[in-house]
């Protein structure tokens, strides 16, 4: 390992070690302290600006009235919003109160809303008429009755969201919270399996914030611009917000991500800090100067070696890449200094509070640069998923978390992923679990097996391709494909609906005639040879799909 890492190493320890504050209710109160007039968050699309104190101010008044409601410490409290403000403003008023912040992705349909709900363990839902209308409140959820349902668009009722915040004083007597107390359940589909709730601390949030924070000011001026484009109920908005309360900066909020848009935002609210896009740099005009821009830093996930090269060389600027889960929080994060390793397809190093292994598969640690699987361990890491025994049991081996990720580490310690163990496909940053899309379409009567699978996709990384084996009879056509996209539209998030569809008459195997997944994209083509395209609603040859196909 070289001494500018060892350094930056040492570096983020002493920073880490320095940090006071131990649960995110303090954060607020602390920034609200330090900048009360500043800006926290703007809401640009619709002119709403709120300062530190007025941010603070407003949690500590929901805080009061949702513990009039009945919110309690460890009461968990499902947040079922687009990207508004009062998203992070019940997040830190759950967090004054010690209570626990379930986030719900908003296109889950009604019932996989209500599935959450209940494994959850969910007493309060706040939402909109949307949300409401979805929930449909008919018993199926038995422990969040009509009082319990808390509307930002409901100004009559007494547990209207605006009447909780209006009608209350700041929270003066706030219920004892520590670092170590849970202050969200957050819903991934981690390794397998249908989406679990990652328990998550006061600690965990402090520390991906810091981390955050001291990751990327130092080295690159003072960042007073956040660009916040993803919604809410995922990770990285979350850590981005509390990153900018970190930092003294205002968050810039858009309702909802814009490519043709996004260069405008930059501009316009001259952005420090965002994560920046892969797409938007073949939308960018061709110039043989550099592209003007505010931009001090860029975060990156999963870019190929040559669109790292172009984006230093367009913007001038570090674009640096990061590895984490939901369960551990950001685990590598790539040094700011400048190096040859900047354009390769490394992680980086390990952040503080994080220690690393790359084991084998009988468990034993794995010396030099061979492929194993990356275990975590650290500070603040999930406790674990919610009323999982048998998958914390199969992730967690004492202190470790198990990711799933294949990686190798080189002679420097820079760390690089190269294959996943699980059975996930990742879709523009969305989590996708194979198994839950199969029992979906397996559900429908005229289909006998399915088979789920990740393929590449330019624009999101990768789409699910799903291959299908049809009742005796049936002819794959128009007709069932249409049936079968309705019928995962009843079950299915958007996203999660496999844009692929392909009809074979079998599947490669393994002796206990297990579907051989690895061996799928270079199986046989069954009787039809093509697959049905979702998205452009044609059935294409292999060839022209941008999915690869077997020969």
């Amino acid at each position: 390992m070289n001494n500018q890492t060892c350094n930056e190493r040492l570096r983020r320890q002493q920073l880490l070690s320095q940090y006071p504050i131990d649960t995110i209710g303090e954060l607020a109160t602390r920034a609200a302290l330090y900048y009360p007039q500043r800006i926290a968050a703007h809401w640009f699309e619709t002119g709403i600006r709120l300062t530190y104190r007025e941010l603070d101010d407003m949690a500590a008044r929901l805080a009061t009235g949702l513990r009039k409601l009945g919110v309690r410490k460890g009461s968990h409290v499902a947040v079922h919003l687009p990207n508004v403000p009062q998203f992070p403003i019940s997040w830190l008023a759950l967090a004054k109160l010690g209570a626990v912040m379930v986030p719900i992705n908003t296109s889950y349909t009604s019932r996989e809303l209500r599935n959450t709900l209940e494994d959850s363990d969910a007493r309060y839902l706040i939402t909109d008429s949307t949300g409401a209308d979805k929930f449909g409140n008919d018993g199926s959820v038995p422990a969040i009755t009509d009082d319990c349902i808390i509307r930002i668009d409901d100004h009559v009722s007494s547990s209207s969201w605006q009447r909780l915040l209006e009608s209350s004083k700041p929270l003066h007597e706030p219920s004892r919270v520590t670092s170590s107390d849970l202050v969200n359940i957050q819903y991934t589909s981690g390794t397998t399996g249908f989406p679990k709730g990652c328990m998550l601390s006061h600690e965990y949030w402090i520390i991906q914030s810091l981390n955050a924070a001291v990751l990327r000011a130092p080295a690159t001026g003072t960042i007073e611009n956040v660009l916040i484009w993803a919604p809410f109920f995922y990770m990285d908005p979350q850590w981005q917000f509390l990153m900018t309360l970190q930092l003294g900066a205002t968050a810039h909020i858009a309702e909802r991500m814009s490519l043709t848009s996004f260069m405008e935002w930059i501009q316009q609210y001259d952005i420090h800090y965002c994560v920046f896009p892969e797409p938007l740099l073949k939308r960018l005009p061709e110039q043989p100067w550099k592209i003007a821009s505010p931009l001090k830093y860029a975060t990156i996930y999963g870019w190929n070696e040559s669109n790292r090269a172009l984006f230093q060389e367009r913007f001038g600027i570090p674009c640096r890449e990061g590895y984490g889960m939901t369960e551990t929080g950001t685990v590598f994060q790539m040094p700011t200094f400048d190096s040859e390793k900047t354009v390769q397809r490394t992680c980086g190093i390990p952040v503080p509070g994080r220690e690393v292994g790359i084991f084998d598969t009988d468990g034993k640690l794995i010396e030099g640069n061979e492929v194993g699987e990356l275990w975590v361990k650290g500070r603040g890491l999930s406790w674990g998923y919610y009323k999982r025994t048998e998958a914390n049991q199969n992730t967690y081996v004492e202190q470790w978390f198990r990711t799933g990720d294949l990686f190798t580490r080189d002679q420097d310690g820079y760390y690089y992923l190269v294959g996943r163990i699980k059975d996930m496909i990742k879709r523009a940053g969305e989590n996708i679990a194979a198994n839950e899309v199969e029992a979906v379409l397996k559900s429908q009567e005229l289909i006998e097996e399915a088979a789920v699978i990740a393929v590449p996709d330019e624009l999101r990384r990768e789409e699910a391709k799903a291959y299908l084996i049809v009742s005796g009879g049936t002819t794959a056509d128009d007709t069932l494909v249409e049936r079968l996209l309705h019928h995962c539209a009843t079950s299915l998030a958007p996203f999660k609906i496999p844009r692929y569809l392909e009809f074979v008459e079998d599947f490669p195997r393994t002796p206990s005639r297990k579907i051989a997944k690895k061996h799928l994209l270079g199986h046989p083509h069954g009787a039809f040879g093509i697959c049905f395209d979702r998205e452009t609603r044609q059935w294409i040859a292999p060839q022209d799909s941008t999915a690869p196909a077997a020969n």
